[in-house]
């Protein structure tokens, strides 16, 4: 029998006139938009660093895909929503992915596949003979600190970092696995610091540990960076009551960092604040609202956890038929932050964090799927340079504009996915933008933020 190839679809028709699909448009892309973050790239120049965090020791003349160009290829392609290395079986052949990637054969050999990209996140402590490139994880932690200090054209009066914690669950035998209860999952339990919108760590970590493991170790090396660049700086440190920690506020009050930390609720406290509750009730029963009462003291715990009393604050909240008591440990004084702006003005605000680590999770930091915990952090880690990347779009060319709030999946959807015709010439690579794109103006005015 005759094999025939099926070149033509036909659909229902519109009215008179038929409607016919082929294959027959040239090379395409969905995401004309990237080129916006490749000028982001080249005002932070934030890519190139971040290669030269690896040490690459194979043979040159048999290289056919270099580190800077495998780990921009990596990079955008999260930024753009490609979550995982399969997809770069496809990829590898888009000519405005070869564009962004800084590869010099653009539309003549592909970029790296799934298996070359797999042996560079698998590189061990060390290179070996299987395994020549690897990454140094501090590095990349003093790159990401880095990054947020030249945002900032003169060094601030006072800076707050924001720890927290979640969870990432796994569904194989990756290396830590650890089934933790009050996520009901297997899971990893990465810390997370930011300042802001920007992202300072983001420290892989196992799930059969304390959720404040490590956070002071953290701190330290952050805060010794900051000071080196800024030394007068005012710095607090600003986290729920899984971090109220004897070991990190110890810590902070020996080496002049505030911290406004939650602090878990017991009896004992509950006690202390009781004439407090006892008003927010009478205030809810009068009015119908939830009311609220603000106290402070000093206080010491009894199992000599802590080495000295510290200054409590304690909200006393009557809601419709129970209590909500909240209170937070501080070594700020009542002169700087009275009891309630303290906990409603500068406590409450590390809420804003959670949209950050969901930011991070829409550019698939979740995905931890190697077998060991070094692959995995790195996969972490280029996850946090694609929103470090799509917050420099943010906030070099989005201020003043519709977007200077949105989220990464938001930037991306509008603005990165414009469909694009590519033709490339001996001297241009040409990008034919769709004429329908309905933000046109606002793609201008980026563009032009960016190139001042």
């Amino acid at each position: 029998m005759t094999e025939c190839t099926q070149s033509s679809f036909q659909f229902q028709a519109h009215f008179s006139r038929h409607v016919v699909a082929r294959f027959d448009g040239g090379t395409m892309s969905s995401d004309g938009g990237a080129v916006l973050l490749r000028e982001t790239d080249r005002r932070l120049n934030l890519l190139p660093r971040l290669a030269a965090c690896f040490e690459d020791r194979r043979l040159p003349w048999l290289v056919s895909h270099s580190v800077p160009e495998m780990v921009a290829q990596r990079v955008y392609a999260l930024a753009l929503g490609y979550e995982d290395i399969s997809d770069h079986e496809q990829l590898r052949e888009d000519p405005l992915l070869a564009v962004l990637s800084g590869s010099q054969r653009v539309g003549e050999q592909p970029l790296a596949g799934k298996s070359t990209l797999n042996r560079l996140e698998l590189g061990g402590e060390t290179p070996s003979r299987y395994k020549k490139i690897h990454y140094r994880q501090e590095a990349i932690d003093e790159l990401l600190v880095q990054v947020f200090l030249e945002a900032h054209p003169a060094a601030p009066g006072e800076i707050v970092l924001d720890l927290d914690t979640t969870d990432l669950p796994l569904h194989g035998h990756q290396e830590g696995r650890f089934f933790h209860g009050y996520y009901d999952s297997y899971c990893y339990l990465p810390l997370y610091i930011f300042s802001g919108e920007h992202l300072l760590c983001a420290r892989l970590r196992t799930a059969d540990q304390d959720a404040a493991a490590g956070s002071k170790d953290e701190v330290e090396r952050i805060v010794r960076q900051i000071r080196a660049a800024w030394p007068q700086v005012r710095i607090i440190v600003r986290a729920d009551s899984g971090f109220c920690r004897e070991e990190l506020l110890k810590w902070c009050e020996d080496n002049g960092v505030y911290y406004v930390v939650g602090f878990a609720r017991n009896e004992r406290l509950r006690k202390i604040i009781a004439p407090q509750a006892e008003e927010a009730a009478r205030l809810q029963g009068l009015s119908g609202q939830p009311a609220r009462v603000f106290t402070e003291f000093s206080y010491q715990t009894t199992t000599g956890s802590w080495s000295c009393s510290r200054r409590v604050v304690a909200k006393a909240e009557q809601l419709e038929g129970k209590q909500n008591p909240r209170f937070v440990v501080t070594n700020l004084s009542a002169e700087q932050w009275a009891a309630q702006p303290l906990y409603e003005k500068l406590y409450c605000e590390r809420g804003e964090m959670e949209n950050r680590i969901k930011e991070q999770l829409s550019l698939f930091a979740g995905r931890v799927s190697a077998e060991s915990m070094r692959a995995n952090q790195l996969r972490v880690d280029f996850a946090a340079m694609a929103y470090v990347l799509m917050q420099g779009l943010r906030r070099l060319a989005l201020q003043g504009t519709e977007l200077e709030r949105a989220q990464a999946t938001t930037i991306r959807l509008r603005l990165l996915k414009i469909g694009a015709q590519i033709r490339i010439t001996v001297r241009k690579v040409w990008l034919s933008l769709a004429s329908s794109y309905p933000l046109q103006r606002l793609f201008r005015e980026v563009w032009a933020a960016l190139r001042t």
